[in-house]
């Protein structure tokens, strides 16, 4: 096998990989899709095709996976999309392993556009484009070289180095026009049917809530640096970085060990009301992504309203009505890989709190104490009080103390019997949920109304909006203050409350983040609003500097950009107009090309061909060498043809039927003059024939 033949069938596998790819970053697709894949993939990059001899078996396994596919459609254990995408890998790799021939070939592509398509209806995120680009320029590179090495005569070699560059800067025109297409003809927004997402290739949720929370063990969800939660405020904080804490349960009931609620499920609705809402509210739109992997609503701090959420399941988005549980919790209602929904939080000064809305099982066990709670706890909460009653001075005071004479670590050494005791006068060494735990207790002893939180912590800003990280999992406590309800305050080292992972990694992860936000907005969610935007955005005025005085008129000149566009647009109308000029330049060429393939019809009925690579002007200097009659006829025709082919002189109408007639005319006398001749003497015309 020829070596280019064998790197087109590389660029061809690889291909297929790239869109199979598309479709395996979704994380949907079953383990033994993904394992048939691969090892087809390998054994068709090592040039094994098993099917070239096996094609009967493998068509028959075929048969047997759609059969299998179809039952585990039809019972509901797979959906739709999945099992097609499942079945064109299947394709994929048997039309890989199977004889190189040209079916294979273009069947193999085929499917590799199936895999693409299904891969956006799977994922469309950021790591499936980079799969799309992979697809597009190994298939685009594999059948361009189909196309040269099918030019080349048998025996020769395929000059793949010399055809190489003009591939590559075709492969670059197609995609330049492409990215020009879908800039000036936008498809309909994928936000119209919701946004899917995919759990993505071995993810596994980290947002780290669960029923309890139980003290003791290492906090390795602090050095988590995936993004857990993305939210876009209204009003724009405008900050790099968030001082904010984002709540999304509470724990009332604590045994020594582990945190509870004592109330469950209260309401269902499309929207749930914690709080009075007030003129200033923090309205948030926010999106919980697949590494979430939890149904728990997440707002700022002192949520107000919370509801509006969308499941984006699989199989499509759906409304999720949302679920109000003790201690202030609120849930989906639909269990999804992610959501979308819109909350609304008061102000960080605002004096309402949700102490009002707390059934009395609720006030209770906010004073609640473990049964066996160590009795040096009551002790150490009244030495550093020292007789401070006032509930938000003495959390404070005792958080101070907390930060000041205790260490923050995320390493544990075993479970100890009692881990509040452990933290306060053994190690004095904890993570979040140990400060939290130990401000709560410390002082319920004091009489002071108090509850564990459970969130987030920080949140950094990418793109116009903030994300929030694994890592900033945080707990902290709620202090219940007479006239003001329950009041934040965190007994956590302030270094300490966001993510404790990688900071290297953390800066990779937010490009990364950057990039993907960039490629949602403009091109998952590009719509005709978005082209009007940018059009717009083009040839609008600068705004008035910050600085500027208020009686300075405003520029009626176009920004910078704006000349910038005009000078692109006039670049590529001259470069298009260059190259309909020469385009239709061609007309003349391709007109004398007709007229010469007319010239070869007639000469072909006369019996006087043209020898193999032997051109016009050849065959007319040829005869006239011969002194062949034909020649005087064929002389001022090859001389016009040449004028029109390269000189520019176009043939005038109906030129070229006066100078074909002259030629047959020509032809008629010398076929006529030999009739007359006796059958013993042939002319120059059987030489030339």
């Amino acid at each position: 096998m020829k070596r280019p033949l064998r790197l087109r069938l590389v660029l061809r596998d690889l291909a297929a990989g790239s869109a199979f790819g598309a479709m395996a970053v979704s994380g949907q697709l079953p383990l033994w899709a993904l394992g048939i894949f691969l090892g087809a993939l390998v054994l068709a990059l090592c040039d094994v095709r098993l099917v070239a001899r096996h094609a009967r078996l493998s068509a028959l396994g075929l048969m047997v996976a759609a059969v299998l596919l179809g039952l585990q459609l039809t019972s509901g254990a797979m959906n739709a999309v999945v099992a097609a995408c499942a079945f064109a890998g299947l394709i994929a790799a048997q039309r890989m392993l199977s004889t190189p021939d040209a079916a294979a070939e273009g069947q193999t592509h085929l499917t590799g556009l199936l895999m693409v398509a299904g891969g956006a209806a799977l994922s469309g995120d950021m790591t499936y484009a980079l799969c799309l680009i992979a697809f597009g320029v190994l298939a685009s590179l594999s059948l361009a070289l189909g196309v040269v090495e099918a030019a080349v005569p048998d025996g020769e070699p395929v000059p793949v180095r010399a055809v190489m560059r003009p591939l590559s800067a075709g492969l670059a025109f197609a995609v330049a026009g492409a990215v020009a297409f879908f800039v000036l003809f936008p498809r309909l927004n994928w936000a119209m049917v919701g946004p899917r997402s995919a759990p993505g290739l071995g993810a596994v949720s980290s947002a780290g809530y669960s029923n309890t929370v139980r003290l003791g063990g290492a906090g390795t969800i602090k050095g988590n640096p995936r993004v857990v939660l993305r939210a876009t405020l209204t009003p724009d904080p405008e900050r790099d970085a968030l001082d904010a804490y984002w709540v999304g349960r509470t724990y009332d009931t604590f045994d020594g060990m582990e945190w509870t609620n004592v109330v469950g499920a209260k309401q269902t609705e499309r929207q749930i009301t914690l709080r009075p809402a007030s003129d200033t509210l923090l309205h948030q739109r926010i999106e919980l992504l697949p590494a979430y992997g939890a149904r728990t609503l997440i707002a700022l701090e002192m949520p107000s309203r919370l509801g509006n959420a969308m499941a984006h399941t699989p199989t499509g988005t759906r409304n999720s009505p949302v679920q109000l549980q003790g201690g202030g919790e609120v849930r989906f209602t639909i269990t999804a890989p992610s959501y979308t929904y819109e909350a609304y939080s008061l102000p960080p000064d605002a004096k309402a709190g949700l102490s009002a809305g707390l059934v009395q099982a609720e006030r209770d066990q906010l004073l609640a104490l473990p049964e066996h709670l160590d009795p040096r706890v009551a002790q150490l909460a009244a030495r550093v009080l020292q007789g401070e009653k006032e509930p938000l001075a003495a959390a404070r005071k005792l958080a101070a103390f907390l930060q000041k004479d205790y260490a923050y670590t995320l390493e544990q050494g075993g479970i100890p019997e009692d881990p509040l005791a452990d933290f306060l006068f053994v190690r004095k060494a904890g993570h979040c949920e140990h400060f939290a735990t130990a401000l709560t207790l410390l002082l319920r002893t004091q009489g002071i109304g108090a509850r564990l939180a459970t969130g987030f912590y920080g949140g950094t800003r990418v793109d116009g909006g903030y994300l929030i990280r694994a890592g900033d999992a945080h707990a902290w406590t709620h202090v219940l203050v007479p006239g003001r309800g329950f009041v934040t305050v965190d007994a956590t080292p302030p270094s300490n409350r966001t993510s404790q992972g990688s900071v290297l990694l953390e800066k990779v992860l937010a490009f990364y983040e950057a990039v993907e936000a960039r490629w949602r907005n403009s091109v998952v969610d590009y719509s005709f609003r978005d082209q009007f935007a940018l059009a717009s955005s083009l040839v609008r005025p600068p705004r008035r500097p910050a600085g500027a005085p208020a009686n300075e008129a405003p520029s009626r000149l176009p920004p910078p950009r704006a000349w910038v566009t005009a000078a692109v647009v006039a670049l590529v109308v001259w470069r298009a107009a260059r190259f309909v000029s020469r385009w239709t330049g061609r007309a003349p060429m391709l007109e004398a090309t007709r007229f010469l393939d007319r010239v070869d019809a007639v000469l072909q009925r006369a019996h006087v061909p043209r020898f193999e690579h032997e051109t016009l002007e050849d065959l007319t200097t040829r005869l006239a060498r011969d002194g062949h009659p034909l020649a005087l006829a064929l002389t001022p025709l090859t001389r016009r043809y040449l004028e029109a082919r390269f000189g520019g002189r176009t043939l005038r109408e109906g030129e070229a039927e006066h100078l074909l007639a002259t030629l047959r005319r020509a032809l008629d006398a010398e076929a006529a003059r030999r009739a007359a001749k006796p059958a013993g003497q042939a002319g120059p015309t059987a030489r030339a024939s």
